[in-house]
């Protein structure tokens, strides 16, 4: 009796824990989600004000009402960054969207049809991990002609490998499984087979890994913009405010670069944030853990 009850208290005891542990999960996720939109959406309840030049107030320090200072123009730099972010986390957002889906369509056909299939997308992914990332990013962005449709597409094409080594591990492992043996007992096409058994399996995966390709893209997009082959110089790209806050650090006025940065690094450690928790809540072994 006594072992039964302890038993029945432990459980009730590790029923609480991981319940617990996914609520500061969901938590964490809605935090990280509101902050993301927050700085998405900014632009629009903000409008133009804080953008307009204020010669009066030329190269101010932070303060209450400008907490991340002004420019060289007299503009508020807070409300420049958020607009810069905000441009570059939909660029960013988008590139990144259509690197996920390359890397799981060609990491689903990879582990579906298998043999030269498989051969050849491996190569191409070893061949893409041979070459210097950045490097590659550029190139692609030059050949392209750069601007916006250049960041684009250079993160699009450079981001997708990991993804898709990742999805061919989970649909291999999925082969495996008795129910995929009896379809093809069955006669069920390998199309058939990969849009009924695989692509179940491998949605929170693509969910995660599209979550993870986002900060990756986004400082990649804010490089390209920096160098000057990236997103227009008339857009407020945080790349662009970064570049032209470089001219004027050398004579004191650090908050041009150290505030616009630091948002950016925010608004990259919570997608790594968000898509670690979200992996966390999907992934059943840390999910029951």
């Amino acid at each position: 009796m006594t072992i039964t009850a302890d038993t029945a208290s432990l459980s009730r005891q590790r029923k609480r824990r991981q319940n617990s542990r996914r609520q500061q999960t969901l938590a964490a996720i809605i935090l990280g989600t509101l902050f993301l939109l927050a700085i998405i959406l900014s632009p629009w309840f903000l409008g133009e004000s804080g953008l307009t030049t204020v010669l009066t107030q030329r190269n101010q320090p932070p303060s209450w009402g400008h907490p991340f200072g002004t420019d060289w123009l007299g503009r508020d730099m807070l409300r420049r960054s958020l607009h810069g972010l905000s441009l570059s986390l939909r660029v960013g957002l988008l590139a990144a969207s259509v690197s996920a889906l390359i890397g799981t369509g060609l990491g689903l056909a990879a582990g579906t049809f298998g043999g030269w299939v498989d051969a050849v997308i491996i190569w191409v992914i070893d061949v893409f991990f041979s070459l210097p990332h950045l490097v590659l990013l550029i190139l692609i962005a030059f050949a392209v002609g750069g601007g916006t449709r250049g960041v684009i597409i250079a993160v699009a094409l450079t981001h997708w490998t990991s993804l898709a080594r990742v999805i061919r591990a989970e649909v291999l492992q999925t082969n495996s499984a008795d129910y995929v043996h009896l379809s093809r007992q069955l006669g069920k096409s390998s199309l058939w087979i990969a849009r009924h058994h695989m692509v179940p399996h491998i949605v929170p995966q693509l969910l995660v890994g599209l979550i993870l390709l986002f900060p990756h893209a986004i400082l990649h997009e804010a490089a390209l913009s920096f160098i000057g082959i990236g997103i227009s110089p008339h857009l407020p790209a945080i790349g662009i405010i970064l570049a032209e806050s470089m001219r004027h650090l050398s004579t004191g006025y650090w908050w041009l670069g150290v505030m616009p940065g630091l948002l950016l690094l925010l608004s990259v450690k919570a997608f790594d944030w968000l898509g670690e928790n979200l992996r966390s809540l999907l992934d059943p072994k840390t999910s029951q853990g």
